[in-house]
């Protein structure tokens, strides 16, 4: 059963939570990674910040994803 009082994950949390730790990289890892600053990624991974379509394109491909689960993710935030 879904609980639908609980506020969606943004996807800032999946990779601080998640992703980073599992693959032992830091954020300044991932910006130089995705070739985008330190401060989007820390603004992401902080909530302060939505997933664009271009940082999406990025995630998807480093890991492995797709833009869709990013986005829809961010969709689910921002509804």
């Amino acid at each position: 059963m879904v609980n639908r009082q609980r506020r969606p994950t943004h996807p800032g949390a999946i990779l601080r939570e998640d992703l980073l730790p599992a693959l032992k990289i830091t954020q300044t890892d991932l910006a130089y990674c995705l070739q985008v600053s330190r401060r989007s990624i820390s603004e992401v991974i902080h909530e302060h910040r939505s997933i664009s379509v271009d940082l999406a394109n990025r995630l998807a491909n480093f890991f492995n994803t797709t833009p869709e689960f990013w986005l829809n993710m961010q969709q689910a935030v921002d509804i």
